[in-house]
């Protein structure tokens, strides 16, 4: 891995990572080896945040663990300081769960997809319900989770012009990812199907569906 570790406030580290499967790679051995005193862990395509509490993980503490992470495998000094003794690591309190989507795969550019990816309409059906997904990061919108899977077969290109308007549910794909839009937004990816799956619930005490690392299933309905 080639990653820099640097501070991000009194309270938080930022590892910039190379590439998403760094990022993803980076994500597994974070909740393999949990701490206490880790506040929050907020991936991105390109990095990755580590909140946490001072009086239960110091600074450099964190930091030096972040490192020590990072280089698993690379070979590498990640921009580490020298070592600093690390709390054990302690289980979490739940696994990432699995959420089962149900689709209506009627989207508008279902067919201009398959032209794309040179199949059917059926064909990319299969595909996306056949794969396993999975959250590599959240941003956009509340909600909105950029989820991944371990092949190229749906790689296809953002729309041109992109639309003003994308109902909340609509499911698309864009580039390696796949998402559905919590709500009512502009939106420039390929529409291929829609669920009428709460993405965003600000009541709940758990708003988001979908948090990073959650393995997602969709499934063909109607």
């Amino acid at each position: 891995m080639t990653a820099r570790v640097l501070p991000s406030g009194d309270r938080a580290i930022l590892v910039e990572c190379g590439s998403l499967d760094e990022v993803l790679a980076l994500g597994d051995r974070l909740r393999d080896s949990w701490r206490d005193g880790i506040v929050d862990v907020v991936p991105a395509a390109r990095t990755v945040l580590v909140s946490v509490d001072p009086a239960r993980l110091p600074l450099d503490t964190a930091r030096s663990w972040l490192a020590g992470l990072a280089m698993d495998g690379a070979g590498g000094t990640a921009g580490a300081r020298a070592p600093v003794p690390v709390a054990p690591a302690v289980a979490r309190a739940t696994p990432a769960p699995t959420v089962t989507i149900e689709v209506r795969y009627d989207g508008e550019d279902l067919d201009e997809v398959a032209g794309l990816l040179g199949s059917s309409p059926a064909e990319v059906v299969a595909l996306h319900t056949g794969s396993v997904w999975r959250v590599a990061f959240c941003g956009f919108a509340p909600g909105f989770a950029y989820l991944v899977t371990d092949h190229d077969n749906l790689v296809v290109p953002r729309r041109g012009v992109p639309r003003t308007r994308v109902p909340a549910g609509a499911v698309g794909l864009a580039g390696v990812f796949s998402g559905v839009y919590p709500r009512e937004s502009p939106g420039g990816w390929q529409l291929i199907g829609r669920t009428d799956a709460v993405l965003w619930d600000a009541a709940s005490d758990r708003p988001a569906l979908l948090a990073p690392g959650t393995v997602v299933r969709f499934r063909s309905i109607g």
